[in-house]
């Protein structure tokens, strides 16, 4: 996992996970707490309720990314930079400035203007701004979308929106996103949640992550919220990204996830790394999380014996003893002398087992059900 240093903040595993709060200059964008067009008011607000509360990275953004909306010319957001430079000029308090964008021309001149880094809302639809983000050696946020400038975001399927992360490559100084929310009518609530519970495998880009799912639908609807009632969804939510390996939290509510984030960090998996010998544990628990790694090596072995799974069977005596001989061919451990059995092994092995037993009934049942949970 690469180390990002945007603009003298450090970003990665071996450092605490950073919050980006956020500031829209646009009035068309939906939160209102963080919609400010006027600079005096609007630094003030980034000082007392952002960096005050705890935001390392504070990011502005231009305009609504909405879908309802129309979108933005790069002359639009341009005619809005204006303001959103006035801010962070008035600023006093200390933190990485990041301008949310999908036009080179935009980063260009923010980054000319005072901005420490980039976030790309669509992913380098625009060709040319990983070279801008290259020869300023900036850090840029590169959110998983089509090669549409106006479609952000506008992937439903988890395998596509990793696979859209490499879309035009990725720079050193890259931080990806996999793009929580209904960035189109197509993208469901349950493609959300299918991509917070296989975070990990994002994990296997290489570069940081970055996750913005504070207030968003896939949470509120799991407790049937309205977007101001849903804070403690997005505080669990937070802890779980940052267990998982996200790297930054985007949010409107600084104060609160600085503290989710750091329950999620303390409880983390705890990844031997030694970048001096070049060790790194990897984080994985599934085998869609073993294939990622695999494949990000060209490797082509079994992701099955990457993972291990572990079972307590209630067996009568007859199935028993025959899981126990037919153990003997494979490599898992069959331990246990009551009527529970504990069954243990990669997913491979206890795929390999399941496959050679054909009775007695109970155990093949058992079996069967112990084959369908490894994964």
């Amino acid at each position: 996992m690469r180390t990002v240093d945007a603009a003298g903040l450090e970003i990665g595993d071996d450092h605490p996970p950073r919050v980006m709060g956020v500031l829209n200059v646009s009035e068309e964008s939906p939160y209102d707490p963080s919609v400010y067009d006027d600079p005096a008011e609007a630094a003030a607000y980034v000082d007392e309720d952002l960096i005050g509360e705890g935001a390392d990275i504070v990011d502005v953004g231009l305009e609504s990314a909405n879908k309802k909306f129309d979108v933005l010319s790069a002359e639009g957001e341009l005619d809005r930079l204006e303001t959103a430079v006035q801010t962070i000029e008035s600023v006093s308090g200390d933190a990485v400035f990041s301008i949310e964008t999908r036009y080179h021309e935009v980063a260009e001149e923010a980054l000319d203007r005072g901005f420490d880094m980039v976030n790309d809302i669509c992913g380098f639809a625009d060709p040319e701004m990983p070279r801008v983000c290259e020869e300023y050696d900036v850090a840029v946020g590169k959110m998983a979308s089509p090669p549409d400038l106006e479609r952000p975001g506008a992937i439903e399927d988890v395998d596509e929106i990793y696979d859209a992360l490499f879309r035009n490559g990725v720079t050193e100084k890259t931080i990806v996103d996999p793009a929580f929310g209904g960035w189109s009518e197509e993208k469901t609530t349950d493609d959300d949640r299918e991509t917070f519970r296989r975070l990990r495998e994002f994990r296997a880009v290489g570069q940081p992550i970055l996750v913005s799912i504070n207030r968003k639908n896939f949470l509120r609807e799991l407790a049937g919220r309205s977007t101001d009632e849903s804070l403690p969804v997005s505080l669990a939510a937070t802890a779980m990204a940052v267990e998982r390996g996200a790297h930054v939290v985007r949010t409107h509510d600084v104060k609160e996830t600085v503290d989710a984030a750091l329950v999620g960090d303390a409880f983390a998996r705890e990844r031997v790394r030694n970048p001096e010998t070049g060790v790194e544990e990897l984080d994985v628990t599934a085998v869609g999380e073993a294939r990622r790694q695999f494949e990000a090596v060209d490797g082509d072995a079994d992701p099955g014996r990457a993972v291990a799974r572990s079972f307590t069977l209630a067996l009568p005596a007859e199935s028993r003893e025959r899981l126990r001989t037919a153990a003997e061919g494979h490599d898992v451990v069959v331990t246990g002398t009551g009527d529970r059995v504990v069954l243990a092994g990669t997913v491979a092995a206890l795929r390999s087992l399941a496959d050679s037993v054909t009775e007695p009934p109970a155990l093949v049942a058992a079996l069967d059900r112990v084959r369908e949970a490894s994964r």
